[in-house]
């Protein structure tokens, strides 16, 4: 451990500090669960630049892991030994071998140490050609940490123990106005004293009014508000509007989602307006649209959904987790709206087992768009940011745009979806959407692990193939999704005859009950009864753009 006087002197003599900690970096995120380690990034001159934050005396590690484990990473170690910083490039092999890499690609800008902490800043290219290193790309990015007592000698660093972990980030997030101007006006929505169950997953619904407002604001900017330790236990939130023809009578109590004795008045929220999920940050929109409030368009009640995840069953737990919503009177330009893409929710989504590959499409049709865009807005709509979304067995979603028959650039991807890290992705550029324009959400799964088919549908061993596409100006849509064609499947899959329950009329038109199909039959057949015996649905029936599990 060095002093202060001899830091000051090595960064004064040496340019290590050139650039350093004076530069403010726009995103930052805690990496354990103690609160030791933080990371803090952003572009910096076509880089990527890295600030590490460590409660240790000793070398700091940071990288890159296609799963999160140690196998096949990129790996850079750094710190301060005898007044000295230093920085190492490293990587892994399949077997997680630490190797040093021939080729140093991580460029060390800033080092101190403290008597508490050590401060590593340095930047690397996005695509370095070395086969060692991992590109950063507008995926998710699975990053690994750990730290050390001691600074890492020749034999290279020493084993970290327990002082590791890994974590999601999308590090190429596009967004600019993070930092509100001014003291801007804010409200809550936020569950009061909510027993959470000693089960794994509990969907707890409550619905709020918004403050009545007298003339129209617009919100500007919408974060998590997450209780003290409950950071893990709170996996997603989900804000709708609902129906404005309630009495207050209805905000008296909350319920568990999808429950039979759920409040019907649930059931009129179907449009998504806000959607947070674990690993994500707080959202702002841009400078030229807002979320509208205050006009008879806008929502007078909202349901605050809030997914608890509860892996070990623990008792007793007690939440007041929502969100803040920050508003002005400085109405801006345009009014945001919300359109959900994709596969309509349901069992005709198969997924077969034990495929390491398998792709499923929702197909936002020109007809669509057309119909809305024509009546509305035929110059177009402008998408600002997109949410992707599938569930476990997700490996990676695109959404893709095509123009008379032409495929423009990508509106958004994820070649390395993460369940449990899901957020608003700001385009780089806006992209508009225009009459007779169409968009397909193309969804990648694994299911190499799996021994049944596995089905659309709203709990997580079902699958979502969804896009939330944040836009403006604001029309009259809110979905824009297709259903796979089960004829088609079932085609697909063998099946020659269908049998169903059709009983004989009175003028004996009819076939007898059972009696078989002798092709397949394109005439309104009870698939349900196919797919559940007796007929009934297997799943609760979705509300609009329900988005996570």
């Amino acid at each position: 451990m060095c002093g202060w006087p001899l830091l000051l002197l090595w960064a004064l003599l040496s340019g290590a500090a050139a650039g350093g900690s004076g530069r403010a970096l726009p995103h930052h995120t805690v990496l354990d669960p103690q609160g030791e380690y933080w990371l803090s990034w952003g572009p910096r001159g076509g880089r990527l630049a890295f600030r590490l934050e460590v409660r240790t005396a000793g070398y700091v590690g940071f990288g890159f892991s296609p799963t999160g484990a140690m196998a096949a990473a990129d790996i850079v170690v750094g710190g301060v030994a005898q007044g000295r910083p230093y920085l190492q490039d490293y990587f892994t092999n399949a077997n997680r071998e630490l190797k040093k890499d021939a080729q140093q690609d991580y460029h060390l800008e800033y080092a101190m140490e403290n008597s508490t902490h050590t401060i590593i800043e340095f930047t690397r290219e996005l695509h370095t050609c070395d086969i060692n290193d991992k590109s950063i790309t507008e995926s998710t990015v699975r990053v690994i940490w750990a730290y050390h007592h001691e600074d890492v000698g020749e034999a290279g660093p020493k084993y970290h123990d327990s002082n590791r972990g890994t974590k999601s980030l999308r590090l190429l997030n596009h967004e600019t106005s993070k930092v509100l101007p001014t003291v801007v006006p804010y409200f809550d929505l936020v569950n009061q004293d909510v027993p959470i169950p000693n089960k794994g997953t509990t969907y707890w619904c409550q619905m709020f009014k918004i403050p009545v407002f007298q003339e129209k604001h617009h919100v500007i900017k919408v974060e998590p508000v997450i209780q003290r330790g409950h950071e893990s236990l709170v996996h997603h939130i989900l804000l709708y509007q609902c129906s404005s023809s309630f009495n207050d009578s209805i905000l008296d109590y909350g319920h568990e989602c999808y429950h039979p004795n759920m409040p019907d008045a649930f059931l009129t929220c179907e449009t998504v307006i806000f959607a947070w999920a674990i690993g994500g940050e707080g959202f702002s929109y841009p400078p030229h649209v807002g979320l509208s409030l205050g006009t008879p368009l806008d929502p007078r009640y909202v349901l605050l959904e809030v997914h608890y995840d509860n892996p070990t069953y623990k008792e007793g737990l007690i939440d007041n987790s929502g969100l803040r919503l920050f508003h002005t009177t400085d109405i801006r330009k345009y009014d945001a709206g919300v359109i959900e893409a994709g596969l309509w929710v349901s069992l005709f989504h198969t997924i077969p087992p034990g495929m390491p590959e398998f792709r499923s499409e929702g197909h936002c049709t020109l007809e669509c768009l057309e119909e809305a865009l024509e009546a509305e807005k035929p110059s177009g709509i402008h998408v600002f940011a997109v949410l992707l979304h599938a569930h476990l067995a997700g490996r990676g979603i695109r959404l893709r745009h095509f123009r008379k028959g032409e495929e423009m650039r990508l509106l958004a991807y994820d070649d390395d979806f993460d369940f449990n890290f899901q957020e608003f992705q700001y385009l780089k550029e806006e992209q508009t959407i225009l009459p007779g324009d169409n968009l397909i959400t193309e969804c990648r799964y694994n299911t190499k692990d799996r021994a049944r088919m596995t089905w659309g549908g709203l709990s997580t061993r079902n699958e979502m193939c969804l896009s939330y596409l944040l836009y403006y100006p604001r029309i009259n849509l809110t979905r824009c999704a297709s259903i796979p064609d089960i004829m088609e499947q079932l085609q697909f899959i063998g099946v020659k005859e269908i049998y169903r329950p059709v009983t004989e009329n009175k003028q004996g038109g009819g076939k007898g009950e059972g009696q078989a199909d002798s092709s397949l039959s394109t005439q309104s057949p009870p698939w349900s009864s196919i797919l559940q015996p007796g007929g009934h649905d297997p799943e609760p029936k979705p509300r609009v753009g329900h988005l996570i599990d």
